[in-house]
């Protein structure tokens, strides 16, 4: 069993990370890191501490996960991983293509395992696009657009989301997300160009993001913004031989928001008037209807991170795959 400690416990420690701790018999969640006084609430057992410093002194900790504002992931990584802790990142996990080489390379120096908190690769959604592409339901792909949008013109009461920092502004919040499936899809881009906006009343940074990525016939678009009240498409694809169209996004955030726990029934599970939408032909039939969704479950990763602490195994989400992510982030901040 490997002792845990969270840092932070706002939306990603509180809702998105906890619960997929405590429902795997292979962690105990052991300290966290706040001042909010919800933590012995939900957590009686937990021991609540002001600071990584006080974790990095425990030597039962074996794995922090890192889930405090973006601009501190750098830092608290390469001091975590220098302290001889294995780690667990919140997105993004640093502002440039540097710092994440460098705690590539310090991980390997220090042993240890260093993951990245990409949830998004184990939603509904996504996994059913990697289903619907696996059983070559399109045909030869030509056309990829991904969207995550959402409707919040009002500035985030958070202040540092709104404050000029390293790691700021969407393309750093919502960008990793997007561009993490692409790359566990498709691999490394041939090119890319793109531009992040400031739509939003009063924003001073970039709330809103248009990127292309080129991989040759096929032809990548990943798109964001804050003023989007009217839902579109969360994908679009299309091939030689069909398309499919999904709306809706993965409910596991909003099952966990709920007071729904990662092994209750029906968690994760998506509606019926979410599944997606395939036209195509197969085996000669022209197919037009509905595919039902996978179930979402973002326990995966934690259960991989376990097994990539203890066997060695490799982990799901790589971390080249982590460093192109950062450098399409590059290319597109450049612009």
């Amino acid at each position: 069993m490997l002792n845990v400690a969270i840092i932070g416990f706002g939306l990603s420690g509180r809702y998105l990370q906890a619960p997929f701790i405590v429902a795997n018999p292979n962690y105990c969640l052991k300290t966290i890191v706040t001042s909010n006084s919800l933590v012995k609430e939900l957590y009686p057992n937990v021991n609540q501490q002001a600071s990584l410093e006080d974790v990095l002194a425990d030597d039962t900790i074996d794995l922090v996960s890192i889930a405090s504002p973006n601009a501190t992931h750098f830092e608290y990584a390469k001091r975590t991983l220098l302290a001889g802790k294995h780690v667990l990142v919140e997105k993004p996990i640093a502002s440039t293509v540097e710092e994440v080489e460098e705690l590539i390379e310090l991980a390997k120096t220090q042993g240890k395992v260093l993951a990245v908190f990409q949830n998004r690769r184990f939603d509904s959604d996504f996994m059913t696009v990697q289903k619907v592409l696996a059983n070559d339901f399109l045909g030869d792909l030509v056309s990829f657009e991904a969207h995550f949008d959402r409707h919040k013109p009002a500035l985030n009461p958070k202040k540092w989301k709104e404050e000029i920092a390293p790691a700021s502004g969407l393309i750093y919040d919502l960008g990793p997300h997007l561009i993490d499936q692409v790359v566990a899809l498709f691999g490394e881009p041939a090119e890319v160009w793109g531009q992040t906006y400031c739509e939003r009343e009063g924003s001073q940074i970039d709330d809103a993001f248009d990127m292309f990525l080129d991989y040759g016939r096929l032809k990548v678009r990943l798109k964001a913004s804050l003023l989007v009240r009217e839902e579109g498409p969360r994908y679009i694809l299309h091939g030689t031989k069909g398309s499919f169209v999904k709306y809706g996004i993965d409910v596991q955030e909003d099952h966990l928001k709920a007071g729904m726990q990662p092994n209750d029934a029906g968690f994760g599970v998506e509606p019926r008037n979410q599944w997606g939408i395939l036209n195509t032909e197969i085996g000669g039939c022209h197919i037009d209807g509905r595919v039902e969704t996978e179930t979402g479950n973002w326990g995966l990763l934690f259960q991989n991170l376990y097994e990539a602490v203890t066997e060695n195994k490799p982990l799901l989400i790589s971390l080249e795959e982590v460093l192109i992510q950062m450098k399409i982030i590059s290319l597109v901040k450049q612009r």
